[in-house]
């Protein structure tokens, strides 16, 4: 059997067991939608930081603030990566 046939039995059968698989809880499904929205707000909040210092200590006395001014909810993951992020260069 050649490679190329394997490798399509190979998808067929990936294909199959997913198929038997549950959908993801509709909660998963939502935060997937957000997160690329998310982590552009999140990224737009860095860059602000990184060139504003006023701002910059505003974001980090109140980071849930921050997230929720930029129109994102403040859940404790996005809350820590902004965390993360802001401290990473410091």
């Amino acid at each position: 059997m050649s490679e190329e046939r394997r490798r399509d039995n190979s998808h067929e059968e990936i294909a199959e067991l997913l198929a038997q698989l549950r959908p993801a809880p509709p909660g998963w499904v939502q935060a997937a939608k957000e997160l690329p929205r998310a982590r552009e707000l999140m990224d737009e909040i860095v860059a602000r930081a990184e060139a504003d210092a006023d701002y910059r200590a505003r974001v980090c006395a109140d980071l849930e603030a921050a997230l929720e001014q930029a129109g994102v909810e403040p859940a404790s993951p996005l809350v820590d990566e902004l965390r993360r992020r802001l401290t990473a260069d410091r």
